[in-house]
């Protein structure tokens, strides 16, 4: 894993650009000190580690307008963070850079009950919105499993998704507008509490865009009222294909849940050891299929999933009979990440998505992978999207392991992209998945990606480094290629 060569010209100037960004944002909110800067080394993707110049931590947006303008005045890289969960290290730090941190941003400013739509700040947790807006029987719909921590800035710059984005989308899906700062210190607004808006969607061009493009400072999102009824249904299935199918047959039904999960042996036994909530220990995969709406519509439709369950040979199913074992229910699956945690000294949470129908067969070259490499490997899914959430399991206290586990990943984002689908669902292509954008786009199109960038960031100083496995500058790109196999960064120091 590589990142640009540190520039020695602006490493020289630290202490002249760290006085000039305290005069800007006073206080404690500039962080220089050597000891306190390790806590910004690292996202969720804790292999790979990279002290930064500087940190940041503005409290308007009027001293991130000025922060930006600053650093693009006098040549500083800028990388953008929210709570640092992300899994593809689109936060990663650079040496000669500072990190944006926008933790103080953590206000919910308006809520719209009549437009249904909540206006907060960037720093906000994506289970704050849910709890700002429940006393009123209302919620925000995406749910990453780190919802109690991500933020919704976060969930912007990587167009994160959850359990329950099959019926209720993405982060896309929900955002009604935003405020950002190109790095020119420039405020703009795209959107607004409406649905729809005029001339081209730069809405959706900011989203997922992971911080390449400016930084949010205000997000308005769409806020739905709770079904009436939800209801969740365990189904146990004897292999992982088995439950494949039956994801397959249930779409194909017409039939579209709320949310519709899957794990394999491995994550059903951490997540049970992990949480206790009655998962059964003698099945190979479990589904986890929710359906909502009208309480008669809900009982009808768990009558036709378990009928098509029995079809494609389930073993085991228990319906939830109260709001609690629901809950429950869901509480192992979005514990999965940590529980895994528990039985393997380390691991990669690998993010790529296929066709449905493609699940059995990924699933059984990903089982013969692991025999290859040598690895565990636990798998959870947004089944009913054909997102995989592979976790490689390694231990980087043994030599070798973490390129193996790195090896064993990129194959499995390779087959992904094999049998027609991407490189990532939710969470980014950051610098875990940036070498691999050739094996899904070709030269003309990572150009063409990369002269959107240059139209909101001519220098290449916000998150540099980061989804293109080349950099050129912008004057470059017309006339110019990306090519295959050539990057020209130095390591990124591992953990």
């Amino acid at each position: 894993m590589r990142m640009p060569t540190p520039d020695a010209s602006v490493l020289a100037r630290r202490v002249e650009i760290v006085d000039a960004l305290r005069a800007i944002v006073p206080g404690e909110g500039v962080i220089a000190d050597a000891d306190e800067l390790r806590p910004y080394e690292t996202d969720a993707l804790t292999a790979y580690r990279q002290v930064p110049m500087a940190v940041v931590l503005p409290t308007d947006t009027a001293q991130v307008a000025a922060v930006l303008r600053y650093c693009h005045e006098v040549g500083v890289k800028v990388v953008p963070r929210g709570a640092g969960t992300s899994l593809s290290g689109g936060a990663l730090p650079l040496a000669d850079g500072i990190v944006l941190g926008m933790s103080k941003f953590n206000r919910v400013l308006s809520i719209d009950w009549d437009d249904r739509c909540a206006r907060v700040q960037p720093g906000v947790t994506n289970l704050g919105i849910t709890a700002a807006v429940a006393h009123r029987g209302f919620y925000y719909a995406p749910d990453p499993s780190s919802q109690i921590a991500c933020t919704i800035g976060g969930n912007v710059a990587e167009n994160s998704g959850g359990v329950h984005c099959l019926k209720y989308g993405l982060t896309t899906n929900n955002l009604l507008g935003v405020e950002f700062v190109t790095m020119e210190g420039e405020v703009l607004r795209l959107g607004g509490r409406h649905l729809d808006s005029e001339g081209y969607d730069l809405l959706g061009l900011l989203t997922g865009s992971e911080g390449l493009l400016g930084v949010v400072t205000e997000v308005t999102v769409r806020i739905l009222k709770k079904p009436e009824t939800a209801r969740a249904v365990l189904i146990g299935f004897p292999s992982s294909e088995r439950g494949g199918d039956c994801v397959a047959a249930i779409i194909a039904a017409g039939i579209i849940p709320g949310g519709m999960e899957m794990m394999d042996r491995p994550a059903i036994h951490a997540a049970e050891a992990f949480v206790n909530v009655g998962y059964p220990l003698d099945v190979e995969a479990l589904l986890i299929v929710e359906l909502d709406g009208p309480e008669a519509e809900v009982d009808h439709l768990i009558g036709e999933v378990a009928r098509i369950a029995e079809a494609q040979g389930a073993v085991s199913l228990r319906v939830s009979t109260s709001e609690e074992e629901r809950l429950a229910f869901w509480a192992g699956r979005k514990a999965a990440f940590p529980a895994v945690g528990r039985i393997s000294p380390d691991y990669l949470c690998m993010d790529g998505t296929i066709p449905r129908k493609a699940l059995p067969l990924v699933l059984s070259r990903m089982t013969e992978m692991s025999r290859h490499y040598g690895l565990g490997v636990a798998n959870v899914f947004h089944a009913g999207d054909g997102n995989l959430h592979p976790l490689i399991l390694y231990d980087a206290n043994r030599p070798g392991e973490l390129e193996k586990a790195e090896a064993f990943g990129a194959d499995i984002l390779k087959l992904c992209v094999e049998v027609g689908g991407v490189l990532t669902g939710e969470h980014g292509v950051g610098v875990e998945k940036r070498d691999l954008m050739v094996h899904q786009f070709t030269e003309t199109d990572l150009a063409q990606q990369q002269r959107v960038k240059c139209a909101f960031d001519p220098e290449g100083l916000l998150n540099p480094g980061k989804m293109f496995p080349q950099l050129h500058r912008c004057a470059e790109l017309g006339r110019m290629h990306v090519h295959r196999g050539q990057v020209p960064f130095p390591d990124i120091p591992r953990f």
